[in-house]
């Protein structure tokens, strides 16, 4: 391509040059044959002009004048014939002395197709990425400043809780033994959320970044959704919420990371716990297909806005509701969740409306991670 584009520009360049030579030619001889015939007539009717004696019979000097009229008319021929190409040059110019000044929102049109319209489309794809590598470092800047706020935020309110607690408890020993273990509770409670928090912070890191390695084996999707559920039955208890296990298997053996597996349900069921107190219930259903196993946790409680549903994976992302101290978070569950579900080569959606908050994770029943470029389930 580039080479066929500088074979373009090269061929109407010379184009150029052969039509200013033959346009300069065809004037050189006009103008030389009508002036040595006004010379001869002129010298004939008695004239004895040094000039047209010169001109008459072709001087040096006349010739040499004669060549410099030609150059002359050539170059002014081929620089009209190449003045869209030089003016276009001058403002691939201007857009890179405006670009190098930090004008970012400079652009060229791109007229033609020689080498000068390759410049530039290549500096307007350039100045693109520019802007779009700039747009990047400043969403990672925010991304970074809003991590710091969040995790100073979501870490200071458990420990702030637990410092507290320690300081009545150190403050008071003659207090009563009923309210000591109360305010033990509360503290170790608090200790807990903490932990649960520095967890997540550390394992979406590791995540995002693959410094987690998968251990793919034979797991039992059945029977690790129970054991999630049996598992989760104090939370469930805690927030008066039944749960329901529906599949269309008794088993379903797939290839995956049963630890990773583990830790996405537990995040999805952990969530809808949290979010779904008011539905009073959550169904796990599972649906077994030759290829593809699609498992979907489903609470019956807060609808979440459906302009909120596309950020709900993001990182760091909290719907409003989610802010209150009896839910709120790291906002990274949810990231967590989807990053697992791509390393299977998965993919995982939400829906919500007063049916429900579905929650659906479609993975291969076969899965090699050694694969390269194995794509996702469609």
């Amino acid at each position: 391509m580039k080479s066929n584009t500088s074979k373009k520009y090269h061929t109407r360049v010379v184009v150029n040059i052969l039509f200013s030579t033959v346009l300069t030619c065809l004037i050189e001889v006009f103008l030389v044959a009508n002036l040595s015939m006004m010379a001869d007539y002129a010298l004939n009717e008695g004239s004895d002009s040094m000039l047209l004696v010169m001109i008459a019979g072709s001087n040096a000097a006349i010739v040499l004048v004669y060549v410099l009229i030609g150059i002359l008319i050539f170059s002014v021929t081929f620089l009209a014939l190449q003045e869209k190409s030089l003016r276009y040059i001058g403002r691939i110019s201007d857009a890179m002395e405006n670009i190098s000044q930090g004008d970012l929102n400079t652009s060229v049109d791109v007229v033609g197709d020689d080498e000068f319209s390759g410049m530039a489309e290549n500096l307007n794809h350039m100045v693109a990425e520019i802007r779009d590598l700039m747009d990047r470092e400043r969403e990672s800047e925010r991304t970074k400043n809003e991590l710091i706020t969040n995790v100073a935020h979501d870490l200071r309110t458990p420990l702030t809780s637990i410092i507290g607690y320690l300081e009545l408890l150190s403050g008071k020993p003659d207090m009563p033994e009923e309210i000591r273990g109360k305010y033990i509770n509360i503290a170790y409670t608090k200790a807990r959320r903490l932990e649960k928090l520095i967890e997540d912070l550390f394992g979406f890191t590791k995540l995002n970044y693959g410094k987690i390695s998968m251990n793919v084996g034979k797991v039992d999707v059945v029977k690790l959704m129970g054991q999630l559920l049996e598992e989760s039955f104090p939370n469930f208890a805690d927030k008066n919420l039944s749960y329901e296990l529906q599949s269309n298997v008794p088993a379903k053996v797939i290839d995956a990371d049963g630890n990773l597996l583990a830790r996405l349900f537990d995040n999805l069921i952990g969530n809808a716990i949290k979010y779904g107190a008011d539905g009073k219930r959550v169904v796990v259903r599972i649906l077994a297909e030759e290829e593809v196993v699609t498992v979907q946790v489903i609470n019956y409680g807060y609808v979440i806005p459906a302009d909120e549903l596309p950020l709900i994976f993001n990182k760091f992302y909290r719907v409003e509701h989610s802010r209150s101290t009896n839910t709120g978070g790291t906002g990274l569950g949810l990231a967590i969740a989807k990053n697992i579900v791509e390393m299977h080569g998965g993919t995982i959606d939400v829906t919500s409306d007063t049916d429900g908050t579905v929650f659906s994770v479609r993975l291969r029943v076969n899965f090699d991670v050694n694969r390269e470029n194995f794509g996702k389930i469609g």
